[in-house]
């Protein structure tokens, strides 16, 4: 087989590997159902329900790359740094409200050029 032939074939593969991904995308849309339980006294997790929580941890990462910034910010809202990455590096948890409102009022406060804490 020459080279001319097997780039000949390479568009049909990849539309063929496409439709393939397409076909499993659909599938796992359908398997997974939704969730029609109302979610009242729950606990949010961070992800694309949550997408004010994305926004505030989007404008707090940018003041968070100075080395001691996250440890400062740890011990302004009272958590472990473990604690902290978990909510804005991992994004696998959300704060309270108390410590989000703090998270708020600090990412407000970098944002107008004062050092807070």
């Amino acid at each position: 087989m020459t080279s001319f032939t097997v780039m000949g074939k390479l568009p049909e593969l990849v539309v063929v590997l496409l439709e393939e991904a397409t076909k499993q995308i659909r599938a796992a849309a359908r398997a997974k159902k939704p969730d029609r339980r109302p979610r009242r006294g729950r606990t949010l997790r961070a992800g694309p329900d949550t997408p004010v929580w994305n926004q505030l941890v989007k404008h707090a990462a940018p003041f968070l790359r100075k080395r001691g910034d996250k440890v400062k910010l740890a011990r302004l809202l009272g958590v472990s740094r473990q604690r902290l990455h978990q909510l804005l590096v991992e994004r696998s948890a959300c704060a309270d409200a108390e410590r989000t409102l703090l998270l708020v009022a600090w990412v407000h406060a970098r944002r107008s050029g004062q050092e807070w804490a």
